[in-house]
């Protein structure tokens, strides 16, 4: 527009609002930041007729440094030679400084007339001007989480610069340019931590090694491939010799920078094509495709050959013996677990002497064991030998006990106590994961109207398996249930984890939806590990989720677990949800998530599951004061 035109209001207000139309466009379209301004920049000059338009963000530096960001009418590297500070006089004067300094938008007119500007200092801002064809200039701070990041500047050939009505809607355009910035930060930062879940789910966190999970999918692949193409597959253990000596005597801290430094080594030593993964506190497994037990042995021999130095910990030379265990598919088992497990035992067998490795021998051994274990536990469930445990939770602001998660516990009468992980597994092994959700049920629901009946308002929370989310029967017998005690409730509750979700995520919303019509509060247990997208997890009807304990342990010494919980507590209440944290077993844990606003702990530091006839006598203990 000529300088001795002067357009008239409707024309401004009308440019002003086709600038408005088609920067919203813009905030729809942008997918990152830089893009966002550059865009919204040209917007200004080629639709709504300005001839200039610039972002600079201001840093609050010693020398107060402008960053333009973005130009469209001008370049922006002459623009930066030019105005490289807002603590210049003739910026700190200008449109630019005084909305970083105000905070409000700024307008400065007649720049070609007017004397002030009539000096050596102005030159080259004269000169800009004259050349660029404006004369007049605003700038609108740009808002982003409370502080002013930097400012929108614009252009007019109108001497007398933008009319109230214009001003307005240009300021509104501001103010969205600054929340699409916001936007935009908030969408990059949900996107890391997104990722960072992803990767503590599958990656331990003291040697960033993948972790058990990762390398039981991969072993699983691995072994779907070989079935197809009819190639072996072979699984070390290796195991430090030890190990629990070395961190009574010296404490966890050099047990650590043991595994760190023999996970270093084995990480230099393992090639491109196999996968080498944490899998206990102190045992690796290197996962070796198209490799025959020949092939095996040389790649434990190899390793152990790294691993035999003597290690540098605190000063001290400590020498950490590993031994080696080997599992080969097909010949020691069909699935991951099963190899996992049988490398495992093959370590028991490995002797230095003969060289360090041992292959695994006793299938037939532990295939008679699991068969009797698969009938006994029939048996069990069936003459009600199991028992129920309770893991109490307590609200953590006001530390008043918030009732219990129901766990099982099996105690064989000639192998003493079954790990849980391990009988569970034998129920789905002998289709035995519904008669022993059956038993739970019904465990939990006498205990829960025990306690009700002696005035006691304990919420009892049961685990809810893939399986049972499938089962159509679920929400009747949990009904008839309710029908049969007359609880209230919200004396039960249900756990179900993320990736029992995962499996099936449109039948798993279906029976939440039911077991919520029953006025049931429903938990997302172990949330983090199944990885679900947040879109799903609004369509859930839930109220809880469970912050898995891999994230909640290590947080005080791991600054990504903390922001890992952090960002789940946050995103927790911001979707209305409660959230709980387990793994809590210490003072400075339970501090930690108090600061943030975790509304409950479970976790050693709280209580270790116990007998519910116990659960009384912790809860005395308990009120009397810090554990």
């Amino acid at each position: 527009m000529p300088l001795n035109k002067k357009p008239n209001k409707l024309e401004s207000v009308s440019r002003a609002l086709r600038t408005l139309s088609a920067g919203n466009r813009t905030l729809l379209r942008a997918s990152d930041e830089q893009e966002l301004l550059r865009e919204m920049c040209k917007v200004i000059v080629e639709q709504g007729g300005y001839p200039i338009a610039c972002v600079g963000y201001a840093r609050n530096d010693e020398n107060k440094t402008i960053q333009w960001m973005e130009c469209a009418g001008m370049d922006k590297e002459h623009l930066q030679a030019l105005f490289p500070s807002w603590a210049g006089t003739v910026v700190a004067k200008g449109a630019f400084g005084t909305a970083i300094s105000t905070g409000k938008r700024s307008v400065a007119t007649h720049v070609l007339t007017d004397p002030a500007y009539a000096t050596s200092a102005h030159a080259q801002l004269m000169e800009l001007a004259t050349a660029r064809g404006y004369a007049s200039v605003t700038a609108f701070p740009l808002q982003v989480e409370g502080e002013i990041l930097g400012a929108l500047v614009m252009a007019s050939a109108d001497p007398e610069g933008f009319n109230d009505e214009e001003l307005k809607l240009l300021n509104e355009l501001a103010d969205d340019l600054a929340y699409g910035i916001a936007s935009l930060r908030m969408r990059i930062e949900h996107r890391k931590a997104q990722e960072a879940i992803a990767h503590l789910a599958y990656h331990d966190p003291l040697t960033d090694l993948p972790n058990r999970i990762h390398l039981r999918q991969r072993l699983e692949e691995a072994i779907e491939l070989a079935k197809r193409q009819h190639h072996p597959v072979a699984l070390l253990y290796l195991e430090i010799g030890q190990f629990h000596e070395i961190n009574e005597i010296l404490g966890h801290h050099a047990g650590d920078q043991l595994v760190q430094q023999l996970a270093a080594r084995l990480a230099g030593a393992a090639k491109l094509d196999q996968l080498l993964a944490r899998v206990g506190e102190a045992a690796f497994a290197l996962l070796v495709q198209n490799a025959g037990a020949d092939d095996a042995a040389t790649e434990a021999q190899r390793l152990l050959d790294v691993l035999y130095d003597p290690v540098e910990i605190s000063g001290l030379t400590i020498d950490a013996p590993v031994s080696a265990g080997i599992a080969m598919f097909p010949g020691h088992g069909s699935d991951a677990e099963a190899l996992l497990r049988r490398a495992n035992a093959a370590v028991r067998k490995a002797k230095p002497a003969r060289g360090g490795y041992a292959f695994y021998s006793g299938q037939e051994q532990e295939n008679a064991l699991r068969l009797r274990l698969m009938g006994e536990l029939r048996q069990a469930i069936g003459r009600n030998e199991l028992r129920l445990y309770c893991q109490p939770k307590v609200t953590i602001a006001s530390r008043r006990p918030f009732g219990a998660e129901a766990l099982v516990r099996w105690e064989h009468p000639l192998h003493g106590s079954i790990p849980t992980g391990e009988f569970i597994k034998l129920a789905e092994q002998a289709a035995l994961i519904t008669p022993l959700t059956n038993w739970m049920l019904k465990a939990a629901f006498s205990q829960a109207y025990a306690w009700y009946e002696a005035g006691l308002a304990r919420p009892l929370s049961v685990n809810l398996s893939a399986h049972d989310l499938h089962d159509s029967r679920l929400v009747e017998r949990i009904r008839n249930l309710f029908s049969t005690w007359g609880l209230p409730p919200e004396l039960i509750q249900f756990e179900i984890t993320e990736s029992a979700l995962m499996e099936d995520p449109a039948s798993a919303r279906d029976t939440l939806a039911r077991l919520k019509e029953l006025g049931i509060e429903l938990y997302i247990d172990d949330f983090g590990t199944g990885y679900s997208s947040l879109s799903y997890l609004q369509k859930l009807p839930v109220d809880w989720i469970k912050i898995d304990q891999s994230f909640v342990m290590p947080m005080t010494t791991s600054r990504d677990s903390a922001l890992i919980v952090r960002s789940i507590i946050e995103l927790g209440h911001n979707l209305g949800l409660r959230v709980v944290a387990e793994g809590v077993e210490s003072q400075a844990l339970w501090d930690q998530l108090g600061t943030w606003g975790c509304d409950v702990a479970q976790g050693f530091f709280v209580g270790q599951p116990m007998p519910a006839d116990r659960f009384n006598e912790w809860e005395t203990q308990w009120s009397r004061g810090p554990a």
